[in-house]
């Protein structure tokens, strides 16, 4: 109930088309917060797999050959 009465009141004072645009903007920030996350998140892979180290000994890797 108390929902509805606040979606009620944000519809009085903003109005049908300042809520939809409000709503597009809101969506286009979340996209672009998403893509920011995954290309944040891709970056530390690569960065992860470009240092990555063979730490093998020397003695092991003979063995192995």
């Amino acid at each position: 109930m108390g929902i509805l009465l606040i979606a009620v009141v944000v519809l009085v004072l903003f109005g049908r088309g300042k809520i939809s645009s409000l709503m597009g903007e809101v969506g286009k920030g979340i996209t672009a917060f998403k893509k920011g996350v995954n290309d944040g998140a891709k970056q530390l892979e690569d960065e992860a797999s470009e240092s990555a180290k063979d730490v093998t000994p020397d003695e092991d890797k003979d063995n192995k050959a």
